[in-house]
């Protein structure tokens, strides 16, 4: 006789930006571009930097603990840590470990996940089968990100697009008809050039050569990722829809991946969705990657903007490449 699944709902929110904010005017000053071509081609008018101090861990503990508040959970209630990121403190331990430690989840298992931009979507799919089998009760999803790490500075098609920050949630037993209606995961591993660190693996170790190339840096083809981007987001909501039965005009919010405004605005016309309803922070965040949904989520929280009953998709895409999307009844 098959168990009835159980569904997984967000318990609490928060998030953690850091302090400093790098505006377009300070990176004219940097390398060659204007606050008129950033903001153009991307709408960001400014993006937040992690302090030479602070790791991937130290944001997502913060945005960790805010989260566990929000929810009215202590940490002793956490059964699984989920860290999605592309920017580690190190190869190993895993980055999740560390913010188990440091949030003093005594109990929790925890292991990050590789996924590009769209890891956060990634990890809240794997985070809501513990609890949708009922191996775990309370599951804690991070997002997090010390971008500013692996961007190259003097490469002024890459530098103006990416910012830290660290936004999280806790999935717990929904008991009513909220929580996570569906989920699509996709990816396509033969498009990985298109947006990729070179090196710094087993394929290619860290040498003297590899650093003065510049090979541990983000490097990506904008052009084809764009292209990318406004296909398969309309693709994965339609799908997510699909599978759920609700239509286009029963979404109350989108919440697409903040990596581009024109990718954003393009998404949104392509189905058919008013921008009163679409949450865009890509302004002054910047591509936070993996942080990016899980910080407007908060932000839209907050402000009290969304409301019990409320229709949510997520879609993201990035490295790999990969992309999903996910609808969310709050």
């Amino acid at each position: 006789m098959s168990r009835k699944l159980i569904r997984a709902g967000i318990a609490g929110v928060g998030c953690y930006l850091p302090d400093r904010v790098l505006t377009n005017a300070h990176l004219e000053e940097m390398v060659e571009t204007s606050d008129e071509w950033i903001i153009t081609r991307s709408g960001i008018r400014e993006r937040r930097i992690a302090s030479p101090d602070q790791a991937t861990s130290d944001l997502a503990v913060i945005a960790a603990g805010r989260a566990l508040a929000a929810a009215g959970i202590g940490p002793e209630e956490v059964d699984m840590v989920i860290v999605a990121t592309n920017t580690p403190d190190m190869f190993f331990p895993a980055t999740a470990c560390l913010v188990q430690d440091r949030i003093g989840a005594k109990r929790a298992g925890a292991f990050d996940l590789a996924a590009g931009c769209t890891g956060f979507i990634y990890a809240m799919a794997v985070g809501s089968q513990f609890i949708s089998t009922g191996a775990s009760r309370t599951v804690l999803v991070i997002g997090a990100e010390t971008l500013s790490r692996v961007t190259n500075w003097e490469d002024r098609n890459t530098c103006v697009l990416f910012g830290d920050g660290a936004g999280a949630v806790v999935l717990r037993p929904s008991a009513d008809e909220s929580g996570i209606l569906a989920f699509k995961l996709y990816s396509d591993g033969s498009k990985g050039p298109l947006l990729m660190m070179p090196a710094g693996g087993s394929r290619r170790p860290a040498t003297r050569e590899t650093v003065e190339e510049k090979l541990h840096y983000i490097h990506m083809n904008g052009r084809e990722v764009f292209k990318f981007a406004v296909r398969i987001m309309e693709d994965a909501v339609a799908e997510v829809l699909d599978a759920t039965g609700l239509k286009e005009s029963e979404v109350d919010f989108f919440i697409p991946h903040q990596a581009n405004i024109r990718i954003i605005d393009s998404a949104a016309k392509r189905l058919g969705l008013p921008m009163d309803k679409v949450l865009v922070n890509v302004d002054r965040y910047g591509n936070t990657s993996t942080a990016s949904i899980p910080l407007a989520l908060e932000e839209a929280w907050r402000g009290g903007r969304i409301k019990k009953g409320d229709n949510i998709v997520m879609v993201g895409f990035g490295a790999g490449l990969t992309w999903g999307a996910m609808v969310i009844r709050w």
